[in-house]
């Protein structure tokens, strides 16, 4: 039995008046012994069936009230390692969490793609798709978010030079010419050799040298610059004074006041628009056939019109199919998350959705804040 039950058998059902309401749109009530609420959190699962697309989709779907905390539960709490959906979820004590961004799974270091926002900390850039964002009160937002990291650097003597940050925590590859920025949320190292590492405690350059795996230091974080970028950390010398600015817009570069966002998870494409299907992924920057038109498990997450979130998995659909079933569930605003053997959810402490593979990150609710 789980926490917070009554019973030891018990079924989950929709409220009367809206399953009636469920039947006359296409979406039927499946009983089910998952966990349903967790006491006093508001939380619930469901199991439907889904008629939109001229098919039948059997879709978990867990409902959580506006303004349940959230935090982008990251595997060992560190960019760039893996662990098993219900490990991130118990570290975090979340009651409910689903896959979060796509992230490398096919042999190279597993790092993230999405834009990954936790605690009001920038954890990593993404340049694609879409972004599901929350403040602090809970308030969610969905939009093609697009991060720009610049600051300045300017010595005890002489003028001030910019520069800016392609990435965040993320490893190059070896021929790359890039600069990325190291945060305390990579871990206690870069990860790796190469490039030149200039380390920035407090706001002021402390040490620079080759990177040889350096140490990131809890009062601030490593720039990274490599291959034909090395130059460019000419300019930062010991004592200089360093700055860093984030900047958000749209895909289309108009800009966006994501400023308040201290959770956000970056994926896509987005599905739902102001409650109509808006489904354009090729426009976000998706090449791959398994978004563009291949049939695979799918995981997302919709806005409701009452402010609240719902998550969802699905065994098998097209992103169109997806998009359908989004709307059908009502959601004013939804976006793909990552899916395929990445697709789970779990929900008062019980996996109702199994992923096929460990996780990178997950979008927790409830517990702690990260």
């Amino acid at each position: 039995m789980t926490k917070g039950s009554t019973s030891s058998s018990w079924t989950v059902r929709l409220p009367m008046m809206l399953l009636t309401a469920a039947l006359l749109i296409g979406i039927t009530a499946v009983p089910s012994k998952e966990p349903a609420q967790a006491a006093g959190s508001g939380i619930r699962y469901a199991k439907v069936n889904v008629q939109a697309a001229g098919r039948s989709f059997a879709v978990q779907t867990v409902r959580i009230p506006k303004g349940t905390a959230t935090a982008v539960g990251l595997a060992d709490r560190q960019v760039g390692h893996t662990s098993s959906l219900s490990s991130i979820a118990s570290a975090y004590g979340a009651k409910a969490a689903i896959d979060g961004a796509f992230f490398e799974a096919y042999g190279g270091p597993p790092d993230p793609y999405g834009t990954l926002i936790s605690g009001g900390r920038l954890l990593h850039i993404g340049r694609y798709g879409t972004t599901i964002g929350f403040t602090a009160n809970g308030t969610a937002m969905m939009d093609t978010l697009r991060m720009e990291v610049t600051g300045q650097v300017t010595p005890q003597s002489g003028r001030s030079s910019g520069w800016y940050a392609v990435w965040f925590n993320r490893t190059p590859a070896s021929t790359s010419s890039t600069s990325i920025v190291y945060t305390p949320d990579r871990g206690k190292t870069t990860g790796f050799q190469g490039g030149i590492a200039v380390t920035v405690r407090n706001g002021k350059v402390t040490a620079k040298g080759s990177n040889t795996n350096t140490t990131i230091p809890t009062d601030g974080y490593v720039i990274v610059f490599t291959g034909t970028m090395k130059s460019s950390a000419d300019r930062f010398v010991k004592g200089a004074t360093v700055s860093m600015n984030k900047t958000y817009t749209d895909i289309n570069g108009k800009p966006i006041d994501w400023s308040n966002v201290v959770t956000a998870v970056g994926a896509g494409p987005r599905l739902v628009k102001d409650g109509s299907i808006a489904l354009n992924a090729a426009a976000e920057g998706f090449q791959d056939p398994k978004i563009l038109t291949a049939s695979g498990a799918r995981s997302g997450i919709a806005i409701m019109a009452d402010g609240s979130v719902m998550i969802a998995t699905v065994p098998g659909a097209t992103m169109k199919q997806w998009a359908a079933v989004m709307q059908k569930l009502g959601a004013k605003q939804a976006m793909n998350l990552d899916g395929g053997a990445s697709s789970g959810m779990y929900v008062n402490g019980k996996v109702v959705t199994s992923p096929g593979r460990t996780l990178s990150n997950t979008l927790v609710f409830g517990g702690n804040r990260s």
